[in-house]
């Protein structure tokens, strides 16, 4: 039986059995991003029928890698990634390259925009490695598709451009100075990790409380030799960030000199100043040596050198001139801005301080591992040993969205499905961890309710830590932190941190029972519902319609209750596919979130002109994105005499559902619709039982076996 297209296929038909698809996933920080993507990526391969591998490129390293023969065998390449990838290897294939957050929110799409992307024809010059991702992505896929001219051998010549064109034109594609910066980050991450929760430790098991509040670990200790080696981390955690900038911009060439760069921007001794440019002066000489490595690599020069250039010439050539360049003209006015910003930060107090919480607080909790949440923290990273109040703020914030949204799950349980109590007790253990990312899976369904209450929490966690004087002695943030010991004000922070999440959670539950009233579902608020899924009492409506339910009438949960008995038919007495779908259009304005019938109707037929929904095996799934729904809807009739859906192994549908959600709700809630009826429906018997189902209730509780 065939899987049912995505609402975001447009006019690309549904993937045919026997597709062979590959993709890559990889976020800066190789954590939460990458393997959720994959998830996501796998799940709509296996409900759509398409075989997929996906290697993941997280912190532990490359995981189910891709093999020569994989890619030989292979219909396309998905690559949805915020940093850079190794592209040479795909050659020849066709090539989607888009940002981790696509593959979250729309792995759907991509799967049938992939069969429509430019083939990779890779860079010639460009070696392998992890900077060649943008370089094979625009220089070689830019050339192929829209004739562009690229931009020499280095990677981040044309990134912006990668893998576009008419299949790829949708992808939110970042741009090379963005991707060069997230690869940078990516590199300094485990730095920050290990240098930041062996001082945690050290201090924790070794340090010796003094009068002023802070602890001390004496010197030629064990713990003090523990807390050294975390101090490298710290110091090598700079140069890492510049070196890795550079790196994605001008290759191999351009590790050393950016390396060195940052290393002097971190150390103010060479340029007389007091602290140093810290990351900010990182970021700087990792974008000037990238591009002047890019800029040396242009000129011409005798055969007879060429071959040193990379390993000699450019290397000494750049690390000099940038060394000498930022020691005599740049290093003291990074620095002093550097300074300044840190003795304006060290006045602000009471209120002055609440606002930089506030503000830290909102950005961190705003994209929740993105590039708004990282300027956030790596602001406050770079004031650590400066102004450690600072990094208070980020530490307390950091946690909120996940344990927030984990704690709404336990909360209010009947407002969530199964999957997402199951993903809440996760979320709670990453906010543990400081790993903000945990609750994306639920910014992802639901972004107009949650993202405000993640931002709103992490603003209250922000501000009380820095009208507390909050101080985090540590790039890291979350409860862990402070039970190692790296937090002055430990008590102060664990309220932070619970008042955050408090009203992270208390929102977000106050904004879902708004708009599941709204939509005209009221959870019953029972800890976990019935052993079956839960009973979700449905509200009559005014209407009086026919099939509306009594107030507190117990009825299955089908479906995350979009399909309920309202929107359920016995019988189907159109004769044709258009009006059996104005006949299921009408079953779902039972359900009172139909706000345009005669749009919906329009939006369905405009879906079944770009390619039929009738799946085969006497099923049809007619479905719709369009805002002539107010929330996510689904109905279900039988035509017993079978309705022609030009299905491909031309069966009658007998068995017709229809789905309709509104636009903001198309990507990820739509897909897992398709998903769950994809996966029940392929059961002979489950068809079966529908088919011969006495009435429109025994039909309805098997439905409820849909999860």
């Amino acid at each position: 039986m065939t899987s049912p297209a995505h609402p975001h296929d447009e006019a690309t038909p549904p993937p045919e059995p026997g597709l062979k698809l590959l993709a890559v996933t990889a976020c800066p920080t190789g954590i939460a991003h990458t393997y959720m993507a994959a998830e996501k990526l796998s799940q709509a391969a296996k409900g759509r029928g398409v075989a997929m591998k996906v290697e993941t490129q997280g912190s532990i390293g490359a995981e189910n890698v891709l093999t020569d023969n994989d890619v030989k065998t292979a219909d396309g390449i998905i690559i949805a990634a915020d940093k850079d990838v190794d592209l040479s290897r795909f050659e020849g294939k066709r090539l989607l390259f888009t940002g981790v957050s696509e593959g979250i929110s729309d792995p759907g799409g991509l799967i049938d925009r992939v069969r429509e992307a430019p083939v990779h024809r890779g860079s010639g010059s460009s070696s392998p490695g992890p900077d060649s991702a943008s370089g094979s992505a625009s220089a070689g896929e830019g050339r192929g598709a829209d004739g562009g001219a690229g931009g020499g051998s280095s990677p981040g010549a044309s990134g912006a451009s990668g893998a576009r064109g008419p299949a790829g034109a949708k992808g939110r594609e970042r741009s090379a100075g963005y991707k060069a910066l997230m690869n940078g980050v990516s590199y300094m991450i485990p730095f920050v990790v290990v240098g930041g929760l062996l001082i945690a430790v050290s201090l924790a098991l070794g340090g010796h409380p003094q009068a002023d509040g802070g602890l001390v670990i004496p010197d030629d200790s064990f713990w003090k030799h523990v807390n050294d080696i975390g101090t490298i981390g710290f110091q090598l955690m700079v140069p890492i960030l510049s070196g890795y900038i550079a790196y994605a911009i001008g290759d191999r060439p351009a590790l050393v000199p950016g390396m060195i760069g940052g290393w002097i921007a971190n150390t103010g001794e060479l340029y007389d100043s007091k602290s140093g440019a810290g990351f900010i002066g990182a970021i700087v000489t990792g974008f000037l040596a990238g591009y002047l490595v890019r800029w040396i690599k242009l000129v011409p020069v005798s055969r007879f050198v060429r071959p040193i250039m990379p390993i000699i010439v450019i290397p000494v050539v750049a690390t000099s001139a940038l060394g000498l360049f930022f020691i005599y003209v740049i290093g003291r006015p990074i620095s002093w801005v550097f300074e300044s910003l840190t003795e304006f930060l060290g006045g602000m107090t009471g209120a002055s301080a609440a606002l930089l919480g506030v503000v830290l607080g909102l950005m961190i909790a705003f994209d929740m591992g993105g590039p708004v949440n990282k300027t956030a923290f790596l602001f406050g990273a770079g004031l650590v040993s400066k102004s450690p109040e600072v990094m208070g703020m980020c530490a307390a914030a950091i946690p909120v969205p996940p344990l927030g949204q984990g704690l709404a799950t336990l909360v209010r349980r009947g407002l969530f499905s199964g999957q997402e109590r199951e993903t809440g007790y996760a979320a709670l253990f990453m906010g543990f961890f400081g790993i903000t990312e945990g609750a994306i899976p639920f910014a992802a369904a639901r972004p107009a309710r949650v993202i405000p209450a993640n931002m709103l929490g992490g603003a209250v966690a922000g501000a009380v830590a820095g009208i507390a004087s909050v101080g985090d002695n540590v790039p890291h943030g979350g409860p862990i932190v402070a039970v190692l010991g790296a937090v002055d004000g430990v008590a102060l922070f664990f309220f932070a941190v619970v008042a955050g999440t408090a009203v992270t959670a208390l929102t977000t539950v106050a904004l879902m029972t708004v708009g599941e009233r709204r939509a005209g579902r009221v959870p019953d608020g029972r800890s976990g519902g019935q052993p079956d899924g839960g009973g979700v009492p449905e509200v009559a409506r005014e209407s009086g319609e026919a099939a509306a339910v009594a107030v507190g009438a117990e009825q299955p949960e089908v479906l995350s209750g979009y399909l309920t008995a309202r929107t359920v038919a016995d019988r189907l007495s159109a004769g044709g596919k258009e009006a059996a779908i104005r006949e299921m259009a009408a079953v779902l304005g039972r359900s009172g979130k139909v706000k345009d019938g005669e749009a919906l109707v329009r939006a369905a037929l405009a879906r079944e002109e770009q390619g039929t929904t009738g799946l085969g095996e006497e099923v049809a799934v007619p479905h719709a994105k369009t805002d002539a729904v107010s929330a996510p809807v689904v109905g279900f009739a039988r035509a017993p005499e079978g309705i022609e859906w030009g299905a491909p192994d031309g069966t009658k549908a007998r068995l017709v559902f229809m789905i309709a959600v509104p636009e903001a709700a198309a990507g990820d809630e739509h897909l897992r619709i398709l998903a769950l009826l994809s996966r029940k429906l392929v059961d002979p018997g489950f068809r079966t039982r529908l088919l011969d189902a006495a009435d429109e209730d025994a039909a309805l509780r098997i439905l409820a076996e849909i999860r």
